[in-house]
């Protein structure tokens, strides 16, 4: 592999696109049709939207760090952590009784909440098992490999 060769993306940054596709398309669709989700979830079109913004800069920041050369530690298990008080305040918005969704606001909330903790599962096991590559500062490249 020559400095020109791009880097073969791992799992823990598959799952990091992955994690923000899904978010940012989420975001987006809670920004665009909130009024008629609150009404058929039932739940506050405030919770929605300030859900969806709160989802734009977490795919962001998802975004950066899929793109960037190396992963900090701390970075990547406050993204897993992140995701796990995702799930939790998830569950509690379908079964807390501070809100009264419906029976598909439960399905959706409950459902998007197991695909979250599905990702966090799937991200822990990948850092575990790439972590140390991932967050480690790039090594030059062997000086006969830049004279060709």
């Amino acid at each position: 592999m020559n400095a020109t060769t791009e880097r073969r993306p791992t799992l823990f940054r598959r799952l990091l696109l992955l994690d923000f596709a899904t978010g940012a398309i989420t975001s987006l669709a809670l920004l665009v049709a909130a009024a008629p989700l609150a009404e058929l979830f039932g739940l506050s079109q405030r919770l929605l939207v300030v859900s969806a913004v709160i989802l734009l800069g977490y795919a962001t920041l998802l975004l950066i760090m899929q793109r960037a050369e190396r992963i900090p530690r701390a970075l990547a298990w406050t993204l897993i952590e992140l995701n796990l008080l995702w799930v939790i305040a998830s569950f509690a918005v379908a079964f807390g009784g501070w809100y009264a969704p419906t029976f598909w606001g439960k399905v959706v909330v409950v459902g998007q909440a197991l695909f979250v903790l599905d990702l966090a599962l799937l991200q822990l096991y990948a850092w575990r098992r790439e972590g140390k590559v991932l967050s480690a500062p790039a090594v030059p490249a062997p000086a006969a490999l830049h004279a060709a």
